[in-house]
C-alpha cells in the first residue's frame, strides 16, 4: 500500500510516510522493494503481441477509424524529473525541464504492447525508437506488410513498419484522407498516456529521483496500468485525458516507408475507394427516400465522400 500510495499521489517521501505512520527510510525502502518485483515481471504484462493478438488489434484499431492493418500506436511522452548532478544538461528538453523520454505503443485498448524508459528528456523520438530493442526488432526481422503497421507522429521516420502522416498531402490522391484517418487512429496513444498519467499522478508530477529509478517506476507504473485494463478498472474522467507534451521537430533522415504509404492513401483512401465504401449507404438513402427529392439524398452522399 505504500508503493501504491506513492505511484498514486505523486507525494513526497515523508508525506506518504507521515499519511501511513512510516519513517522516510522505511517508505523508500517499500518502494524500492516493490518497484523492483514490478519490474521483474515485465514480460509478464507487457509483451509484443502474437499473431493471434494482432488480428484482435487489427480490428480494434480498424474499428475506430477505419485505418486498416494497425498492431499499434507510439509515441514519446515526457516524465518531468529533478536535475540529476551526472550529465545534468541531457535531460533538459525542448520545453526547458529535466524528464525522462518515454516511448511506449499501445494497443486498440490502450494496453501498453512495449514501453521503453531509459533515454534523457534531450533525446530525439527518432533516436530513441531506432536504439529501443522493438525499434531494432523491426528493423531486422520485418518480413512485410502482413505484420502489420505501428502509427507515429511526424517526429519518427516513415518506414515500412511505422507509417506517419504526409507533411504537405497532395490533393486528390487520398492522402488528406490518410492523415485524417491517421491522426484519429494514433490519437489512441495519446490518450492511453493521458489515463496513465492521471492514475499514476507521479508521472505528472516532478519525481525526486536518481534517473535510473525514475525509469524502474515509469516500467512500474506500466505493469499497473496494463493491470488495470485486465481488470477493468474504472478510467478518469474524460475532459482529464489530454498528454500536453514538448513537440518533436520533424525528422528529416531517411524515409524509406514513403511507398507502402503512398499505397495505403491510394488503395484505403482515395476517392473511387470511399465511393464504393459508401455507395451501399447511397442506395439505402434512396429506399428511404422512394418518392422523395433525389437532390436531398445525393447531397447526403457527396458530404459523406468529403468527410470520408
Amino acid at each position: 500500500m505504500i508503493a501504491l500510495r506513492f505511484y498514486g499521489s505523486g507525494s513526497h517521501l515523508q508525506v506518504v510516510g507521515d499519511t501511513m505512520g512510516f519513517d522516510k527510510s522505511t517508505v523508500s525502502r517499500v518502494i524500492n522493494r516493490v518497484t523492483d518485483s514490478l519490474v521483474a515481471m515485465k514480460d509478464d504484462f507487457i509483451s509484443w503481441p502474437d499473431n493471434q493478438r494482432k488480428n484482435l488489434i487489427r480490428a480494434g484499431f480498424y474499428e475506430k477509424a477505419a485505418f486498416p492493418n494497425v498492431v499499434g500506436c507510439i509515441d514519446g511522452t515526457h516524465i518531468r524529473i529533478t536535475g540529476p548532478s551526472i550529465d545534468e544538461p541531457a535531460f533538459v528538453n525542448r520545453k526547458g525541464f529535466h524528464s525522462i523520454n518515454v516511448q511506449a505503443i499501445c494497443d486498440h485498448e490502450g494496453r501498453f504492447t512495449n514501453i521503453s524508459a531509459r533515454w534523457p528528456g534531450s533525446a530525439h523520438d527518432s533516436h530513441v525508437f531506432r536504439t529501443s530493442a522493438i525499434g531494432q526488432h523491426l528493423e531486422n526481422g520485418y518480413q512485410g506488410i502482413g505484420q502489420g503497421v505501428l502509427l507515429g507522429d511526424s517526429g519518427y521516420p516513415c518506414r515500412q513498419f511505422l507509417l506517419t502522416p504526409y507533411r504537405q498531402p497532395a490533393a486528390g490522391r487520398g492522402q488528406a484522407r490518410f492523415n485524417r484517418r491517421h491522426c484519429s487512429t494514433r490519437s489512441t496513444i495519446e490518450r492511453t498516456f493521458g489515463i496513465w498519467k492521471k492514475r499514476f499522478h507521479i508521472l505528472g508530477s516532478e519525481i525526486r529521483m536518481k534517473p535510473d529509478k525514475t525509469c524502474r517506476i515509469i516500467i512500474a507504473c506500466g505493469i499497473l496500468h496494463n493491470i488495470a485494463i485486465m481488470r477493468n478498472e474504472p478510467e478518469v474522467a474524460e475532459e482529464q485525458l489530454i498528454d500536453n507534451q514538448p513537440q518533436m521537430p520533424p525528422y528529416n533522415g531517411p524515409q524509406d516507408g514513403k511507398g507502402i504509404r503512398d499505397h495505403f492513401a491510394t488503395t484505403f483512401f482515395g476517392l473511387i475507394n470511399c465511393m464504393f465504401l459508401f455507395f451501399p449507404i447511397f442506395i439505402h438513402c434512396l429506399s428511404l427516400k422512394k418518392g422523395g427529392n433525389l437532390k436531398i439524398v445525393t447531397d447526403l452522399y457527396m458530404i459523406t465522400l468529403t468527410i470520408c
